[in-house]
């Protein structure tokens, strides 16, 4: 275990505040960093008026340097689950746990409840009790297992048959439909989007109802050594932030496990999200 430090991100636009949508359309969304009050896991990842938003809090470790980045550590040593505490400010002692990461711009995402939100503010620094960063499933060497608190592995309804790891999640989502993320040298940080701009794909698999904490898997989806599409390979990952309207985006998923020959069997649980094992709030 050890610590991290980030602080509350200021909300991020480029110059042009425009983002093109795949029918040509600009608009201007809220969109990544900051403190989001009315949007928490649980709540649907899909129907906002926003553009990759992040739930609850965003926060980056700003310290500059070329060879090796602050930020980067805090990034890949987080992990979900983590216990997050506030340090400065108004909300000093207040405690949050860990609920993604989201690539791109590198933010690590906490959930905190509302009464420690509302004495937050943009600057305000938080450390995380950063664990999970090299544990490995001794019974199940072909499941590799990366940006998870050990403590939520032990929340989780996992069975095991063999060597083959059985997990709980809300949804089965193919690496077809999967965007951007590929490419990516590895997957212990950042997130990996769904592409949901095909309407009948989306009906097809029931995405319609996806929330930021769900655990999905993605089948033929292999992140042992960065994200690839490999037939067999299943990865699972929790939804970490909102529906896009920029192409090749959509709602992101940052990993938990991946095995690259299919030694992992996910089985429909509509209650495996982060919200019942932090047992934060009901949805």
């Amino acid at each position: 275990m050890m610590s991290v430090l980030g602080e509350v991100s200021s909300p991020l636009f480029r110059r042009t505040p425009y983002s093109v949508n795949p029918e040509g359309d600009a608009v201007v969304l809220p969109g990544v960093g900051g403190i989001t009050y009315n949007i928490r896991i649980g709540d649907r990842a899909l129907g906002w008026e926003a553009d990759h938003v992040e739930p609850g809090v965003s926060i980056k470790n700003l310290e500059k340097g070329e060879q090796w980045s602050a930020n980067a550590g805090l990034n890949i040593l987080a992990c979900i689950g983590n216990e997050a505490i506030v340090v400065s400010g108004d909300a000093k002692g207040e405690k949050g746990s860990v609920t993604g990461k989201h690539g791109g711009i590198e933010h690590v995402l906490i959930d905190f409840e509302p009464e420690a939100m509302e004495k937050l503010v943009i600057g305000d620094k938080i450390m995380v009790r950063a664990c999970g960063l090299g544990l490995k499933l001794a019974d199940c060497p072909g499941v590799r297992v990366m940006n998870m608190d050990p403590g939520l592995l032990g929340k989780m309804p996992l069975k095991r048959e063999g060597s083959v790891l059985s997990v709980p999640v809300t949804h089965t989502i193919p690496a077809t439909i999967m965007g951007s993320g590929l490419g990516s040298s590895h997957a212990y940080s950042g997130d990996y989007d769904m592409q949901l701009f095909d309407r009948a794909a989306v009906e097809e698999y029931g995405l319609e109802d996806v929330r930021f904490g769900d655990v999905v898997a993605l089948l033929d989806a292999d992140h042992a050594y960065g994200r690839v599409y490999r037939r067999g390979a299943v990865s699972i990952g929790v939804v970490v932030h909102s529906d896009c309207v920029v192409s090749g985006h959509g709602p992101g998923v940052t990993t938990i496990f991946t095995s690259s020959k299919g030694e992992i069997t996910p089985f429909i649980d509509p209650d495996a999200n982060l919200v019942t094992f932090f047992g934060t709030r009901r949805r």
